[in-house]
């Protein structure tokens, strides 16, 4: 094996990797949004809630749901075949190791590609998480406040 195989070899598993350890991460943050969500929705059904933290609030909850959009978005499946596992299934086993010879350099290229979408879109979210938390935090300031 040459050294440009070798350093094939070594970037597509750490892409893969990084793929895996983003889809880790987002798996995470959904879970949390969705604790979010439900907690909040739990507390704020039951407290006379004033019309500004009405307002703070819903807009927390709707960056939140943004937040878990982004996150189904990023872990939803890419079916169009264009490298890794859809392609493979359309092949021979023949075809497939012609394929992995030859094209291992587009196929880190392409989950490259998918990483960075994957991890930008996580970024993404957990900018509108941190924002909806902070405006959730305020509605509860504001409710706090007026129960005064």
């Amino acid at each position: 094996m040459s050294a440009t195989e070798r350093n094939l070899t070594a970037a597509h598993a750490e892409v893969k990797a990084e793929i895996a350890r983003t889809d880790t991460k987002t798996a995470l943050l959904l879970a949390f949004v969705g604790a979010v969500l439900a907690g909040t929705w739990t507390v704020a059904r039951d407290l006379p809630l004033t019309l500004p933290a009405t307002i703070t609030g819903a807009l927390g909850l709707v960056l939140l749901v943004g937040a878990a959009g982004l996150l189904l978005r990023s872990v939803r499946p890419n079916l169009s075949g264009r490298h890794g596992f859809p392609l493979w299934a359309t092949l021979t086993a023949e075809k497939i190791s012609a394929a992995v010879a030859t094209d291992l350099a587009a196929d880190v290229a392409g989950l490259s590609r998918l990483a960075v979408a994957k991890f930008t879109c996580l970024r993404r979210a957990v900018d509108l998480t941190m924002t909806g938390g902070a405006l959730l935090i305020v509605a509860a300031l504001l409710t706090a406040g007026s129960a005064r």
